[in-house]
């Protein structure tokens, strides 16, 4: 699957700054790593029972940690709010297409938020455009689609994927 690279005009797309280098983000001070610095967090998944439930608490806690949460106002709640459900779409397709998902990581570069989650299935995640809205499932590489600033899927050297989406995390409100 070719990414679908972040359009920082696109009125649909990303909310501030895409550039994770871009020291000018909406972010506060104290949200900020140092310039040039990013925070990274992994969490081992390969023998977890539970991993989307395990993966969306372990999101939380990040975001929490990083100042999306509980978030100073309504977009930035939203925003985080749509992390965790895009998490748990890309840990839930892992499950189910790759026989489970070996590490979740998360990433913040300023304002910018890259989930990764890494497996062992060779074969890049596929977007179903046409799918009937009353069918269950095969839906969340949509969801992933549309809230998303940029996602794709990247091999893995000795097998394997990551499959990956970044989100901006919007200016506060005035």
């Amino acid at each position: 699957m070719a990414a679908r690279p972040a359009d920082p005009a696109d009125p649909a797309g990303p909310r501030g700054s895409t550039d994770p280098k871009d020291p000018a983000d909406s972010a506060g001070p104290a949200d900020r790593p140092a310039p040039g610095r990013a925070e990274r967090r992994c969490l081992p998944l390969a023998t977890a029972p539970g991993a989307v439930a395990r993966s969306r608490e372990f999101t939380r806690s990040a975001l929490r940690a990083w100042g999306w949460l509980p978030g100073e106002d309504d977009r930035t709640r939203t925003a985080a709010e749509d992390v965790l459900l895009m998490t748990s779409e890309l840990v839930t397709n892992a499950c189910q297409h790759a026989a489970g998902p070996y590490a979740l990581e998360l990433t913040r570069h300023g304002p910018l938020l890259r989930v990764e989650v890494r497996d062992a299935d060779d074969r890049p995640p596929t977007l179903s455009l046409h799918r009937e809205a009353a069918r269950p499932g095969g839906h969340g590489l949509l969801v992933v689609d549309r809230l998303s600033a940029a996602w794709g899927s990247e091999p893995v050297e000795g097998g394997g994927k990551t499959v990956w989406l970044e989100i901006v995390r919007p200016p506060a409100e005035p």
